[in-house]
């Protein structure tokens, strides 16, 4: 961690109203990587992870798959239940930290195969990037210039972890999903959010080689600086308490207490991070919903799948009011109030 890193005040909570979320989809692959494959494999202790994560199974993408496909399977089905023509939208806004390629953008491809003519944004902000692109969406909606935007966030985790981390590889897979967005009543969008950032804690959480600091060469790759990097024990405490500070911090702004809200989605990083912070906030764990055990944390694909999964299972439907909230590398989050 950067020995001059300060503790900063959170941004003020924003509100974003008047939009809508038409509907969800999701994709996982069909490659289920069990625990005990893993401790066939590599050794690891399964009943370690278990443990230590609560994740029992997770998906990794295919050989031939990268995250665009990822992406642009769990956009099918979002338009497909949605029942709007692909025609119709006119901006997508993608959020992933594992793109196909440096360039073109991994949205800019998700365009191409819709075959739709639009703007393709694509951010970049880890395990917080849906919440940033959804919030990102929800704003050109409420201002006016989208008629409906596609949001989707994705992320193939397997290509950039290290199969002899045994703190890290067992913890992510792969996966993406996928909301749309439209002009609302007054009463629907965003309640409140929390959106923010702490750079000095980039470290914590990286892969430092295959950009412009670092180039990839034999000399990087043979110290495995190609792989994402993790402080698991700082990561966990940072996440715990900026879970739990911005649950508290839109629930104030908007004028609610935790029982006003129907349903709780957090990332799905660890069920450790979730319950610790729940408990802190008297939140009944039958108000949370995970999927954590069968996917384990798919980044940007995180909560829009869970989401799709909670709209499948009856635990999510119209006129409920719910808190997202995504949080990862950056340091960066995001956390907001839905009314649906």
């Amino acid at each position: 961690m950067s020995e001059d890193r300060v503790a900063l005040s959170r941004p003020r909570c924003r509100r974003l109203m008047g939009v809508r979320l038409l509907g969800t989809g999701s994709y996982v692959p069909d490659a289920v990587v069990s625990n005990d494959h893993l401790h066939q494999r590599f050794g690891f202790d399964s009943d370690w992870i278990v443990k230590r994560t609560g994740i029992l199974e997770r998906r990794h993408a295919l050989p031939h798959q990268a995250t665009s496909d990822l992406c642009h399977e769990a956009a099918l089905r979002c338009l497909q239940r949605c029942q709007v023509d692909r025609s119709k939208i006119d901006l997508i806004v993608l959020a992933t930290f594992t793109p196909d390629m440096s360039f073109p953008s991994t949205a800019c491809l998700l365009q191409d195969r819709l075959k739709v003519s639009c703007a393709a944004i694509e951010v970049e902000a880890a395990c917080a990037g849906f919440l940033y692109a959804l919030i990102t969406g929800a704003a050109y909606v409420v201002a006016g210039v989208s008629d409906y935007c596609l949001v989707v966030g994705g992320d193939c985790n397997s290509r950039i972890l290290n199969p002899t981390d045994i703190k890290t590889y067992p913890l992510f897979g792969d996966g993406a999903g996928a909301v749309l967005l439209t002009r609302g009543s007054p009463q629907q969008g965003i309640v409140s959010y929390s959106m923010g950032a702490d750079g000095s804690g980039g470290d914590l959480l990286s892969r430092p080689a295959g950009g412009s600091r670092m180039k990839l060469c034999p000399e990087a790759l043979a110290k495995g600086l190609h792989y994402m990097y993790m402080d698991g024990r700082a990561v966990f405490r940072w996440a715990v308490a900026i879970l739990t500070d911005t649950i508290n911090d839109v629930l104030a702004d908007a004028n609610l207490r935790p029982e006003d809200i129907d349903l709780y989605i957090p990332h799905q990083a660890n069920i450790r991070i979730i319950n610790a912070a729940i408990d802190v906030l008297k939140i009944p764990r039958s108000r949370v919903f995970n999927n954590l055990d069968r996917y384990g944390n798919t980044s940007a694909g995180s909560v829009p799948l869970a989401m799709d999964e909670a709209i499948d299972e009856g635990r999510l439907r119209a006129g409920q009011r719910i808190i997202l909230s995504g949080f990862g590398a950056g340091l960066a989050w995001g956390t907001a109030i839905v009314q649906l």
